[in-house]
């Protein structure tokens, strides 16, 4: 056997494998990390706009929750003075199930809006925002040209407390934003 093919076990490492070694692991440690900041800023996201879709959802329960039907005299019946921006919401007060004004998805309307805190905590109309509100849920309710006295579209957008004319000035174009949520829903008056 050669006496330079012959491997001794007293070799270590040479200072350029050491290097090498620290280059390639040093690579992957920055894109482990760059992975982790992206995933942290995914869930936060994904956090945010499932917190944003079951507000929206709450809020057409309590919409298709109101009196849209007919009486026992055939006349029909509709829901008009609920407040549903108040909780426990209250039989007065409100406007119900009344057509909303035109816009009212891209701006606060009296009767047509809520602040939600971080928890979930409804904290009043639109009248003046809440220091705590993290949330802002906007309603409307438009007769359907088909069929305008016995049905209504009814559509609930949730979005985060910031100022929406900064992002997207032009909220009839794409109403929606990234964590928003917009929940749309007929319902049509049925005899009982």
């Amino acid at each position: 056997m050669h006496p330079y093919t012959r491997m001794r076990s007293d070799e270590g490492f040479s200072i350029l494998e050491v290097l090498v070694a620290i280059a390639v692991l040093s690579v992957a440690l920055v894109g482990l990390a760059q992975l982790f900041a992206l995933s942290r800023r995914a869930n936060a996201s994904a956090k945010n706009t499932t917190f944003a879709s079951l507000l929206a959802q709450q809020k057409m329960e309590q919409l298709r929750g109101l009196t849209w039907g007919f009486d026992t005299l055939g006349l029909p019946l509709t829901d008009t003075t609920t407040n549903l921006a108040v909780v426990p919401e209250s039989a007065t007060g409100g406007v119900g199930l009344t057509p909303s004004p035109a816009g009212s998805l891209g701006r606060n309307v009296d009767g047509y809006c809520d602040y939600v805190d971080r928890n979930g905590n409804v904290l009043g109309g639109c009248a003046s925002p809440n220091a705590s509100a993290s949330y802002i849920r906007r309603w409307s309710i438009e007769p359907l040209p088909s069929n305008p006295n016995n049905t209504i579209a009814l559509q609930v957008l949730v979005t985060a407390n910031v100022s929406r004319a900064a992002a997207n000035p032009d909220l009839s174009a794409a109403p929606r934003l990234p964590n928003d949520a917009w929940v749309v829903s007929v319902k049509t008056r049925k005899a009982s």
